[in-house]
């Protein structure tokens, strides 16, 4: 009997849809007949590439992580001040949150749900490491507050997936001087 190889466009397919179900349905509404389904596969295909619904919802969950930080911390410059810093990579963030929507919301269902196992969650906020050793940075120059980074996120980046998901909603338009004005109100409530 043949070993059957894995194909990475399956693979990707089966990411996708189990993106789009979680998305539009939750977690516990995506079982895997129906992501085999919207995928166009057999159902006992998905156990090729994973080994289980909770296998499948966190390697989809480190896979969208790794690109939202890879995004985030694209143009990174730890040369340039904590300030300067700081703002590409928000505004990095705020850019990602309004044009990769789907994965957006998945990851906004992520923080909120205890669907991703914890190994994988902590697997997922390594690639924070950039933005925690800026911010210590920061505070060892007396520039931003000697407060939690749980704090420190919480009051600078998390208040984008608000202003991004009413932008989304069109009750409010994340324009250039919004994202400017947002930026220091982050910037503010950080910095010493």
């Amino acid at each position: 009997m043949a070993i059957r190889q894995k194909c990475d466009k399956k693979r990707c397919a089966l990411l996708n849809a189990t993106l789009q179900l979680v998305n539009n349905n939750g977690f516990h509404a995506a079982p895997m007949s129906k992501i085999a389904k919207m995928a166009e596969m057999s159902p006992a295909t998905i156990y090729i590439y994973f080994e289980n619904k909770q296998d499948l919802i966190n390697q989809l969950y480190l896979e969208t992580k790794a690109a939202f930080f890879n995004y985030a911390f694209e143009n990174f410059e730890k040369e340039q001040s904590v300030k300067d810093s700081f703002k590409q990579v928000w505004l990095n963030i705020a850019t990602y949150r309004l044009t990769n929507i789907d994965e957006s919301n998945f990851l906004v269902q992520c923080d909120n749900t205890p669907m991703i196992d914890e190994k994988s969650r902590q697997e997922g906020l390594k690639n924070l490491q950039p933005l925690l050793e800026l911010w210590e940075r920061g505070q060892q120059k007396g520039i931003i507050k000697l407060i939690s980074p749980y704090l420190l996120y919480a009051y600078s980046v998390y208040p984008l997936t608000f202003l991004t998901s009413m932008h989304q909603k069109s009750n409010f338009v994340l324009n250039e001087k919004h994202l400017e004005e947002s930026f220091q109100s982050a910037w503010d409530s950080i910095k010493l």
